[in-house]
């Protein structure tokens, strides 16, 4: 068994109630101000949704992970509308870095509620536009079904995405088969090699600064004589 199949295998093993709550508290993690942002909860939800192989249990993953999502986005707008603007100078604001919270109340002021869809699909943006949005003083009835809507959606899209590449590694590795890897290993070897030597020939063969032009002054001389 290769390291895809391996790697595959131990995910598609874990139980799948477990699963859906351990990608579930990433991602509700992540939307909540960034905490636990050290394990990304989109790349943890990327990682799980290889172990997807039917159409239910895609339904399910994606409709739990837009539900921490959107639970995720609820705790950060009653933040924003706890304590306002000053969260811009919090620690969890300033590790997550300023400018994207200064980007979240641009796209905000820009788009209104429409800013709280688009930027569940913009990375560490989406973290923060939930509390911009409720500094902001936007309404809750307003947020509320933006926010589903952008959850809902960006769980479905990575869960697909998930689920097609898990499959694909799948396919790939019965096509290649273990010999096959080993070709592909070497033929990107030799691609390396080869653009290594045509890049060190591109240098032995570039002219050295001033050379040329000493010889050019040397024939202006000769024709003058």
């Amino acid at each position: 068994m290769s390291v895809v199949s391996e790697l595959l295998a131990a995910i598609a093993g874990l139980p799948r109630p477990l699963l859906v709550v351990v990608v579930g508290a990433l991602v509700l993690g992540e939307c909540t101000l960034g905490i636990g942002f050290v394990v990304p909860g989109e790349s943890g939800l990327l990682i799980a949704s290889a172990a997807v192989t039917d159409f239910g249990f895609f339904l399910t993953l994606s409709l739990s992970v837009a539900l921490f999502a959107a639970l995720g986005d609820n705790i950060g707008f009653l933040l924003g509308r706890r304590y306002g603007w000053r969260l811009r100078e919090s620690a969890a604001v300033r590790k997550l870095g300023q400018r994207h919270w200064d980007r979240a109340g641009t796209l905000l002021r820009r788009y209104g509620v429409g800013a709280v869809f688009v930027s569940r699909f913009l990375p560490v943006v989406r973290t923060l536009t939930p509390a911009a949005a409720g500094s902001s003083g936007l309404g809750y009835g307003r947020f509320l079904p933006a926010s589903l809507l952008g959850a809902g959606a960006w769980s479905a899209l990575h869960v697909a995405i998930g689920w097609l590449a898990g499959a694909s590694a799948k396919y790939v590795e019965h096509i290649l088969g273990g010999a096959g890897w080993a070709v592909l290993g070497a033929l990107m070897l030799s691609g390396a090699a080869t653009w290594l030597w045509r890049r060190r020939k591109a240098r032995r063969t570039r002219p050295v600064p001033g050379v040329t032009d000493h010889f050019s002054g040397s024939d202006e001389f000769d024709r003058a004589a």
